[in-house]
């Protein structure tokens, strides 16, 4: 049955039910997990060496015979992907080292590392 929400979204009851967002909530752990591009290492993202996961990414997109962009390219949209949909979830400390991780992968593709972001402090 459809019901209209507000002006913008029509849905369904399913859709609007706990189980939907369940499903949806799972297909980011099924890209993660099992990625058509890369074979990623167990755990990978949750590691806490920035430099270690960098070059298991590397290894997995240089391996890789099923991704469509370069190796570089492979690699990071794979650890931005898990950075955007952990969310708010990612603990500070573990987003870091991911961050941290982006930077080694750049220098690994002799890139240049991205400038760290300016620290504010407050005036008082």
């Amino acid at each position: 049955m459809m019901w209209i929400k507000d002006w913008r979204t029509i849905e369904t009851r399913a859709q609007n039910s706990g189980m939907a967002r369940r499903e949806q909530a799972r297909w980011s752990r099924q890209v993660t997990a099992g990625s058509n591009a890369l074979d990623l290492e167990p755990g990978v993202f949750t590691w806490r060496d920035p430099r270690r996961i960098a070059r298991s990414l590397q290894a997995s997109a240089e391996l890789s015979t099923r991704r469509k962009a370069e190796p570089f390219r492979s690699a990071m949209s794979m650890l931005a992907f898990y950075i955007n949909r952990a969310g708010a979830n990612l603990p500070a400390a573990q987003r870091r080292r991911l961050e941290a991780a982006k930077d080694e992968l750049r220098a690994l593709y002799g890139r240049p590392r991205k400038a760290p972001a300016p620290r504010h402090v407050s005036a008082r």
